[in-house]
């Protein structure tokens, strides 16, 4: 398989980051429809060395590429270890290195409320939200804190309204938008500490 995703000058592709350990139908509920709702050509999910966030290590990362390409099925989305390949440990990072290998295309960071709500505690934050598009997908419990977070308060004026995520895609960063959606309740946590992810 190939190393890095065919993407030509002018997509629109969705990043969608974590350590997928184990990934499961939140992850895909949360792909289909940010492709959908966002107006994106594509979804690559970055399968992540490690979260600097947590302490506690993830499985190895081919037990984790190989649980998640056989979810994940569908024709626009990419499982990937970019992040292996590009050698980078955060975001930003990750997303400098895209957006020179890829000039031309128009990347999107998707993520959960959940992350939203903490986002300013990421390295370089301001730096993501001033180069991509963030496109924020609603997680149980999480829809009110997202939205009053310091990183919703700083760039209230890039917000497009969810009636208006089609235009995220496309749009000049700074920009994000926040989506309500049939929420799963799906939680690699959960499914760890019930024994369900044996890589």
């Amino acid at each position: 398989m190939c190393k890095f995703p065919l993407a030509r000058s002018g997509m629109s592709i969705g990043l969608l980051g974590g350590s997928f350990d184990p990934a499961h139908a939140g992850h895909v509920h949360v792909t289909r429809q940010a492709l959908r709702r966002f107006g994106l050509d594509q979804v690559w999910w970055l399968v992540s060395p490690g979260n600097p966030l947590k302490d506690r290590g993830p499985a190895p990362m081919k037990a984790r590429l190989t649980a998640a390409r056989q979810l994940m099925d569908h024709p626009s989305v990419s499982v990937t270890d970019l992040e292996t390949h590009l050698n980078t440990r955060y975001t930003a990072q990750t997303l400098d290195a895209l957006l020179h290998r890829y000039p031309g295309v128009q990347f999107t960071w998707l993520m959960g409320a959940d992350n939203m709500a903490q986002f300013h505690l990421w390295q370089d934050w301001r730096a993501i939200m001033d180069a991509v598009r963030v496109g924020v997908i609603a997680r149980p419990g999480e829809r009110v804190g997202a939205r009053v977070s310091p990183t919703a308060r700083l760039y209230r004026r890039a917000r497009l309204s969810g009636r208006a995520s089609q235009l995220l895609a496309k749009a000049k960063a700074p920009a994000w938008c926040f989506i309500n959606v049939p929420m799963s309740a799906a939680s690699s946590t959960a499914i760890r500490a019930a024994g369900g992810w044996q890589p």
